[in-house]
């Protein structure tokens, strides 16, 4: 057994332990000097070089010790704090669309304003042209984060990507204030030609922003590695990186949410009181906070530089197909999976007869294994266009429902502010009472997005009776939809859906962000992101097949299409992925920060 190390003392009190339970000789350092150490850069690098020669932990700790947070430093805030805006700008203009599109103009009125008992709206084209719309918005927004991703992984790098994503999605801002101005509503298809050129811009800002500003977040955490400390209780607890990540991102996530509720809630009255070119201002200004944070704390950021001396996507589909030839020449007779460890072993030079190809040669040690863990990743989030479907209704056809209801002088977009309200208030929630719980000690990324998918398709059932409710007791039956007088139906009921759409992005989406961070190799986050987002398309894709049923007398069959295939894709994820939920913490081994230092290496050679 190795002897204990000694290291050299922080000012403070509270310990970390250096030994193991069978062979202690209780040689301690400080630990609480943490904080106030971590208040400088040159000091935080310092602490965490001395992180590197902590204890880590055994298997058995690995079983037994409970978990918990690293320090967060202030530059992941700053990176939050931008998100809000972003999210503010994104979410509180994309509230008012349905509206916009669909509703006609208000009698008096040519800013689209309707007053307290007035329903707001401008170009009057229909339910099934709004969702159509709001569909192809969502879509193309997170269809280009892959190319943004690719951009900053391979030539620019995160932080460059997002500065020019910006630019291009300030200039769709403008276009659409011009398109909501009183002379453009006048004439509804202009109007929309024009609101459309607004979305494709605002899309492409979105590509290059979404897939490398959580990335570059997550990057701002310099430890790499789980290590053993005692708490002033006395604990041995494992400082676990992924769950630093993990709740990073959940709070992330609440500034997203906190963005999304303050934008929605705003922007739904100054359309309803003041018009929609007022709707689309206040965001674009907001948006401006973004720019002027990044460049203010730009030198401060941990980045990862690009890799423009070879494509790291290239070579990991190299690696790939190289895996799948080698696997039909030892005929094999099962049907080739990236999830099974064997198929990327069997790529290993140690395992390959020579002569090796010389660029598999002078690959890192781990670096296959590294990109076995990134096809993981992409091929647990192939179910999520069907978690995404049902979280889709929220911002389409739920909008729509509230119209229908009766609404207490409210808007009818108002409601679905319950969602960011929710999230907000269950995120602290879970990390400060639930997760730490011990039971939940193996509660794995894989086990939360199944219940997210789980939570979703509840949601949906739940959209489904309130519309089979709104049918039956409406004066106009089965066209409710067109009908003047709403249903006397409260519409509270929708706080239902609401909510546990907001409690399963918790478990889903949160944890779809935190899973491609932590399993992408360290030059590949940007794209694996991006193929986690590129879901979010796909799921768009697919809601255009349900467009038919967005309409009466068909809404409670589009709701109960989008639950069952929720409640199967929460099934089939499970089934497909229970055997990489028991590999979690062999992936999480592997160090990403290491291996993009040999890849470095290896380039330079």
């Amino acid at each position: 057994m190795p002897p204990a190390r000694s290291r050299p003392n922080l000012p403070g009190h509270g310990y970390v332990v250096v030994g193991n339970d069978d062979d202690y000789d209780h040689t301690t350092t400080p630990i609480d000097a943490r904080t106030d150490a971590l208040k400088s850069d040159e000091a935080a690098e310092d602490l965490y070089d001395l992180d590197d020669k902590l204890l880590e932990p055994t298997e058995l700790e690995l079983k037994t010790l409970r978990r918990i947070s690293g320090h967060v430093p202030w530059q992941a805030y700053s990176i939050a704090f931008v998100e809000l805006c972003e999210r503010f700008s994104w979410y509180g203009t994309t509230a008012v669309f349905v509206n916009f599109i669909q509703q006609p103009l208000p009698p008096g009125s040519s800013t689209g304003a309707a007053g307290t008992d007035g329903q707001a709206g401008a170009l009057g084209l229909g339910q099934r042209t709004s969702t159509s719309i709001t569909m192809f918005n969502s879509f193309f927004a997170y269809t280009t984060p892959l190319t943004g991703a690719i951009i900053a992984d391979k030539y620019l790098g995160r932080l460059r990507t997002i500065s020019y994503a910006i630019r291009f999605a300030l200039i769709g801002h403008c276009i659409l204030i011009t398109s909501s101005l009183p002379i453009m509503i006048a004439r509804p298809h202009s109007a929309l030609t024009v609101f459309i050129v607004g979305l494709l811009f605002m899309g492409l800002g979105t590509g290059g922003f979404k897939s490398n500003i959580s990335p570059l977040l997550a990057e701002q955490i310099p430890a790499t590695h789980k290590r053993i400390t005692t708490l002033p209780t006395g604990e041995r607890v494992i400082v676990d990186p992924i769950v630093t990540i993990s709740r990073l991102y959940m709070y992330f996530y609440l500034m997203i949410n906190v963005g999304s509720l303050l934008g929605g809630t705003s922007l739904v009255y100054a359309e309803k009181y003041l018009g929609f070119w007022v709707a689309f201002s206040l965001p674009t200004l907001m948006f401006c906070l973004c720019p002027l944070v990044l460049s203010k704390c730009q030198s401060q950021y941990r980045q990862t530089p690009p890799t423009p001396e070879q494509s790291t996507l290239s070579l990991a589909f190299r690696l790939y197909f190289l895996a799948l030839k080698q696997h039909f020449r030892n005929r094999r007779t099962h049907t080739p999976t990236t999830l099974k460890p064997s198929f990327w072993d069997a790529i290993k030079p140690a395992n390959l007869p020579h002569p090796h190809p010389p660029w598999l040669t002078n690959l890192p040690p781990t670096y296959i294994d590294q990109i076995a863990r990134g096809f993981t990743a992409c091929k647990v989030f192939a179910w999520f266009p069907l978690y995404w479907l049902a979280y889709n209704q929220m911002v389409n056809n739920l909008t729509s429902q509230s119209a229908t209801m009766t609404l207490h002088g409210m808007p009818n977009d108002i409601l679905n502010n319950l969602n960011p309200l929710c999230l907000i208030l269950v995120i602290p929630l879970l990390d400060k009472l639930i997760y730490p719980l011990p039971y939940l000690r193996h509660f794995t990324p894989i086990k939360r997005i199944t219940f997210g998918f789980l939570t979703a398709a509840c949601a949906m059932f739940a959209a489904m009776a309130t519309q089979i409710a709104i049918y039956h007791l409406s004066p106009c039956g089965y066209t409710a939809s067109t009908c003047a007088t709403p249903a006397p139906i409260s519409v509270w009921w929708q706080a239902i859906p609401y909510i546990l759409i907001g409690i399963s992005e918790v478990f889903a989406s949160v944890t779809g962000l935190e899973y491609a961070f932590t399993k992408a190799p360290e030059d590949m986050r940007s794209l694996v992101t991006g193929v986690y987002l590129l879901q979010t398309a796909v799921a768009a894709l697919l809601g255009q097949l349900l467009v038919p049923l967005s309409a009466d007398p068909w809404l409670s069959w589009n709701y109960a299409v989008a639950g069952f295939l929720a409640l199967g894709g929460g099934v089939g994820f499970w089934v497909g992925n229970r055997g990489v939920d028991g590999r979690e913490d062999e992936m999480n081994m592997l160090g990403g920060r290491e291996i993009g230092e040999e890849m470095e290496e290896m380039m330079m050679r």
